[in-house]
């Protein structure tokens, strides 16, 4: 589907701002720190780091504009048939005390909480976005992966230490895309060009999924917000590469030492992948024989109504991803389907927090030593408290964007939109239409509604305080 921007008046902010504060009561998503917490994150704000020191490394961040919890800075290198990837991860492990005020503060968020007026943190922000937070300038304690690859951009070794990092300089997505779009990049920036897309076909050979779905988000823009429909650029496509590639050596280090814990994703069954591919047929999507889902859904184009409908279909097949934690005989079903590979998160530890748990088990399993006895009495319960979390986190982000959307629409009741129907119900009595102007995903009534096809779509209801949006549609009597 078109992207398209939509602003809210500037009149509307406090309105919507209620809103969030009730999506913040609704979901009991913890306001403040408590003392103690913050007592002692400012202690271990002030702590002074030796190590290893790799300050020559010219790391750079690359993140959204604006952003202050920094957790990765990347710095790549030629090597003799190949490259070197470093990739420093914030190093929350060391100032974060296992069983400590912050830790088990920490063990109740889970994640942090992105909306659309602010963040609720995982950790306080003198942390967070302070000590612990690789910015520019800024000599930083740092989990500072080394992974070497050949020519075709295969991992051939990978090791992870503490060290000593400082980042030059913190870079958003657009100037990095302008940067290689104009042949201006060099160093990190050149060959992030290069390594990424030898990652994405080694994903593409290995059978691997990455969706070109766009994604639904709230975004503010001056006192206002808007929706839009926003597809990752290229540069954010590659730096994803760098992170699942780390993932990827961290799960397989973890499953070499039989103890850790891992992100996993079933593989779909033959019934929900029979339904996909009948759904294809049907929406004119070829998928060959012997194609898999990933090879059918390369290169396909959002923007095309039948496109759109497919892959809003076919993500049953990537639904049921999980954390599993193992100390002994790895987990028997260890691969995550959508990267197929066995996969950890350690990249997000500000943000995340199984990656700090992971982190420590494969720095001490690099190191050859012991996993710390506190660390992995956390794995057995951690699968449990990400999955709380993980849940409560796409619960707020949908509720944000529904929020925004019947703002949106409030005024418009009666009106007539055009639509591309994603989603049937199984009864044929309704299903889910997507609009482009303005960006809204939502139900809409009426039996008939023909999958992957345009529709013109009535608004019967946009409420603000139930945040339900329906429209409804009716067959044209000559169909």
């Amino acid at each position: 589907m078109p992207h398209r921007k939509i602003r809210i008046p500037d009149a509307e902010p406090p309105r919507l701002s209620e809103g969030f504060d009730r999506v913040r009561r609704e979901f009991d998503l913890p306001v403040e720190f408590p003392q103690a917490v913050l007592d002692e994150a400012a202690t271990a704000a002030g702590q002074t780091f030796i190590g290893e020191d790799r300050t020559d490394l010219p790391f750079l961040t690359i993140d959204p504009p604006g952003s202050m919890d920094l957790d990765q800075a990347l710095c790549l290198e030629e090597r003799q048939n190949g490259y070197r990837v470093w990739y420093a991860i914030a190093d929350v492990g060391s100032f974060v005390r296992p069983g400590g005020a912050i830790d088990l503060e920490a063990r109740t968020r889970g994640e942090t909480v992105y909306l659309p007026d602010g963040r609720v943190p995982l950790h306080p922000p003198v942390l967070s976005e302070g000590a612990a937070s690789l910015l520019p300038g800024e000599i930083r304690p740092a989990a500072l992966w080394c992974i070497d690859l050949d020519s075709s951009g295969q991992v051939v070794g990978a090791d992870v230490r503490r060290a000593m990092v400082r980042s030059r300089e913190r870079l958003d997505y657009d100037y990095v895309q302008t940067l290689v779009d104009t042949g201006r990049a060099d160093g990190t920036l050149r060959l992030l060009a290069e390594i990424g897309p030898l990652r994405l076909e080694l994903e593409h050979a290995r059978g691997g999924v990455t969706l070109p779905t766009p994604d639904q988000e709230v975004v503010r823009a001056g006192d206002g917000y808007r929706v839009e429909f926003r597809s990752p650029q290229p540069c954010e496509e590659w730096n994803a590469q760098i992170s699942l590639l780390t993932g990827m050596c961290a799960a397989q280090m973890m499953l070499d030492a039989e103890i850790g814990v891992l992100r996993v994703l079933p593989a779909a069954g033959p019934s929900d992948v029979g339904k996909v591919r009948r759904v294809a047929l049907a929406l004119g999507v070829p998928w060959p024989d012997g194609a898999t889902y990933g090879d059918v859904v390369h290169g396909l184009d959002p923007k095309v109504p039948g496109h759109a409908a497919f892959l809003h279909e076919s993500t049953v097949l990537l639904r049921g991803a999980a954390y599993v934690a193992f100390d002994g005989d790895p987990p028997p079903d260890a691969l995550h389907a959508a990267v197929a590979a066995p996969y950890a998160h350690v990249t997000a530890p500000l943000r995340r927090l199984v990656d700090r748990y992971a982190t420590e088990v494969c720095l001490a399993v690099a190191g050859g030593e012991p996993v710390p006895e506190q660390v992995g009495e956390a794995l057995a319960v951690l699968p449990h408290q990400m999955a709380v979390a993980s849940r409560r986190t796409s619960q707020v982000e949908r509720a944000c964007v529904d929020l925004v959307e019947t703002f949106l629409l409030r005024d418009r009741i009666g009106e007539t939109f055009d639509a591309v129907v994603i989603d049937v119900a199984e009864n044929g009595k309704g299903g889910q239409i997507q609009i482009s102007d303005p960006a809204v995903i939502a139900r809409c009534d009426g039996p008939g509604l023909p999958l992957g096809q345009r529709v013109a779509a009535r608004l019967l209801r946009a409420d603000t305080a139930t945040r339900e949006i329906r429209f409804t549609w009716e067959q044209p009597a000559n169909d």
